[in-house]
């Protein structure tokens, strides 16, 4: 709209259209696809150091990635750290600071006797990594029985990805008592609390910095990850959704696991409800 061959001034021209005339002078710069993929080869790296060795800080994981030959700052390192919604597991100074605008909710597990389906899930993202760029996944788990109840795969952090599988999680197997997740923005924002609450589930959080509260499904993302994002390259979010779909029924419905005595989630799950049924 505006126009320097006019005979008003462009200084007018952008008065009279209420614009900033900055703007008018800005040369867009071109994507540089070469530093979008060291970019994303980076936070590959980082998602599997960080994986490996979840309590080490910016200053070792630079180690790590000029061993691997990036040549990276920890400017760089925390900047796309944040960008993957990832944490360093360790205890921070003012860990009692808080953002003024959530509130965290109490850890609900503790001393908890967790023995049948449903009665607590475990929820979580992770970055996952693809051949040129990424996606995000949410995942809940049963934590009796290790069932993997609802997954899906997005490309950005937002909530409505977390309510969606939750929300197809419940059609499909019920509503949980529990669901605990870490501190994240997703779970401390008033539209998953607002979810929770509409259905009557309690919600649990971790203590600040301490992974292991939610250990359940902390473990299973190390395994998808090491068993098959790691040593696969997915070109399309197509080819990675059909993966881990196999990967997620396998290990729900043929897998022995140990902690259930080799017995499958899936046998664990279904079990106890037909044992309540028939004690019923």
């Amino acid at each position: 709209m505006v126009q320097k061959s006019s005979k008003l001034s462009v200084r007018r021209q952008c008065e009279l259209l209420g614009l900033n005339r900055s703007s008018i002078y800005y040369d867009k710069k071109p994507v540089d696809s070469e530093a979008l993929r060291r970019e994303e080869d980076i936070m590959a790296r980082i998602d599997y150091w960080h994986t490996l060795m979840p309590c080490i800080g910016t200053r070792k994981l630079v180690v790590k990635l000029r061993d691997d030959g990036y040549w990276v700052g920890r400017k760089l390192v925390r900047r796309l750290m944040r960008q993957m919604g990832l944490s360093v597991v360790y205890p921070k100074p003012n860990l009692s600071r808080k953002d003024p605008n959530s509130v965290i909710m109490p850890y609900l597990l503790r001393n908890m006797s967790i023995d049948f389906p449903n009665q607590v899930w475990s929820v979580d993202i992770t970055y996952i990594k693809m051949s040129h760029h990424h996606m995000y996944m949410t995942a809940f788990i049963d934590w009796m029985s290790r069932r993997i109840v609802g997954w899906t795969l997005s490309d950005t952090l937002e909530t409505k990805y977390v309510i969606e599988t939750l929300q197809k999680a419940i059609d499909t197997y019920g509503t949980p008592a529990i669901i605990n997740s870490d501190q994240g923005p997703q779970f401390t924002s008033n539209e998953y609390k607002r979810f929770l609450k509409d259905n009557h589930i309690r919600q649990s959080m971790d203590g600040k910095s301490r992974w292991a509260d939610n250990i359940v499904i902390e473990r299973w993302f190390r395994s998808l990850k090491t068993e098959l994002i790691y040593i696969n390259e997915f070109d399309n979010p197509r080819d990675l959704r059909r993966d881990i779909d196999a990967y997620v029924s396998q290990y729900n419905s043929i897998r022995p696991h140990e902690a259930l005595g080799y017995d499958t989630p899936d046998e664990v799950y279904h079990a106890a409800f037909r044992k309540a049924k028939g004690a019923a």
